[in-house]
């Protein structure tokens, strides 16, 4: 065989191979990302939580039911305070709907207003939507890997509607939970982060029960969400999820 012949072909295996392994790369580290996102929910969830916010001007206390079904659907209601007792967010794919008691009616969120705070948190509309598509919308590099963690980085694909410029993940391996994520704006300044704590086994599922989200500008400032109660598996379906549902209380 021709020797230059001989060269082409191995440098084409080589690269066949190296090509192949980026995919695996890439294919494992898109599955780490969508267990971690995804370790509240399982098939479907029920929830207690207690969401604390501290902001330069006040502080707010909220107890909320919250009820999921995959990535997908979501039903959150307010308990507590009383004053706020019924307000309610629904999600239904990629849309969510805001229901207010007091004056009974129910508002479709636009996507002019997706970047606005939830419920007065550091967490906005965005997130509740986005969050658990992370998956679907960026590319991963496995930027360190020690005996005790991962760190990844989540750069957004060039045709999805995301507001972050970079995302980077710490996850232990044991157990497999998320430690820190940072959030970087479109200047690759980093923003956001938020810490994963309190790690329990709840329906042979190892999650943290506490995060809180740190808004890097505001350094005094921070929400803060524990799990009272967490109860995954509960054959719920997609017509829980419903515009009607959203105004019961």
């Amino acid at each position: 065989m021709n020797p230059l012949k001989f060269y082409l072909i191995l440098f084409s295996a080589l690269s066949l191979i190296v090509v192949q392994a980026s995919l695996a790369s890439d294919l494992d580290l898109r599955a780490l990302i969508k267990d971690v996102e995804q370790q509240y929910m399982g098939l479907s969830s029920h929830a207690t939580t207690v969401m604390r916010v501290k902001t330069a001007y006040w502080d707010r206390t909220l107890k909320m039911e919250a009820w999921s079904l995959e990535r997908d659907y979501y039903l959150i209601q307010i308990l507590e305070p009383a004053k706020e007792r019924g307000v309610a967010t629904l999600k239904r794919d990629r849309e969510i709907w805001n229901y207010l008691p007091k004056v009974d009616r129910i508002i479709k969120v636009p996507p002019s207003m997706m970047g606005g705070s939830w419920m007065g948190s550091h967490i906005t509309n965005d997130d509740l939507v986005k969050a658990s598509h992370v998956d679907e919308d960026y590319t991963f590099t496995l930027l360190e890997e020690t005996p005790e963690e991962y760190r990844i980085e989540c750069l957004p694909r060039e045709d999805a509607a995301v507001v972050w410029g970079k995302i980077i993940y710490r996850i232990g391996k044991q157990p497999r939970v998320p430690l820190e994520v940072d959030y970087f704006d479109e200047e690759m300044i980093r923003v956001r982060q938020i810490v994963f704590d309190n790690v329990q086994t709840i329906d042979n599922r190892i999650v943290p029960m506490r995060l809180t989200v740190l808004p890097l500008e505001k350094p005094d400032e921070k929400t803060v969400f524990e799990y009272q109660e967490l109860v995954f598996d509960l054959g719920l379906d997609e017509t829980f999820f419903s515009l009607r549902r959203l105004k019961q209380r």
